[in-house]
């Protein structure tokens, strides 16, 4: 492949990439959530949660952040598929979804988004763990803000979220957040 191609398929990456901005994280209108949030919002808070996270826990930020901005990449190509959906759906595997994105990228960019969802979908590091733990501790805390927004449906993401989480810290965080509003943080600064 030439570096002309590499460097098409790179960037054609990249644009596929900002679909993220623009879809809808579809598991919440079944909650009754007319607008919510996108992926990539999703994704962006989940990677500053799991940072924090792995401050917490002893694991390495930077690794934890990085694979949690791109353990839902896959989206792009196969949506957000509400969990009741994966009952009757059968999906490409997300390793094999981003063998697909990344086919024409440059060399390095394709062994190393590779890399880095492999891991997150099959390595057991506490790394992961915390990644995944971000993922749920987020959802758990969008529920928050959308229940707060009077969305009464919300409180099965909330419980299942908080049933999943594995860390010490995230089980405290998300009880923290339980009994928090979304204003909170303000009252630090004002008070």
């Amino acid at each position: 492949m030439t570096d002309d191609k590499q460097s098409q398929g790179t960037a054609g990456f990249l644009m596929e990439m900002g679909m993220l901005k623009r879809a809808k994280r579809s598991g919440w209108w079944i909650a009754g959530v007319k607008d919510p949030e996108t992926i990539a919002e999703h994704s962006f808070r989940t990677a500053v949660v799991g940072a924090v996270l792995a401050m917490m826990e002893g694991a390495d930020p930077a690794k934890v952040a990085l694979l949690c901005t791109f353990h839902d990449t896959q989206e792009t190509r196969i949506g957000d598929i509400p969990h009741i959906g994966r009952r009757y759906v059968t999906a490409a595997s997300n390793e094999r979804v981003t063998e697909d994105q990344v086919s024409a990228a440059h060399p390095a960019v394709r062994a190393g988004i590779q890399a880095i969802v492999a891991e997150y979908e099959n390595a057991e590091s506490l790394e992961v763990t915390v990644a995944h733990d971000a993922d749920k501790l987020e959802c758990l805390i969008q529920a928050v803000e959308y229940r707060e927004q009077g969305y009464q449906n919300v409180q099965p993401w909330i419980d299942t979220s908080f049933d999943k989480l594995k860390t010490k810290s995230a089980r405290t965080l998300a009880e923290a957040a339980l009994t928090m509003s979304s204003l909170e943080w303000q009252k630090v600064y004002l008070g």
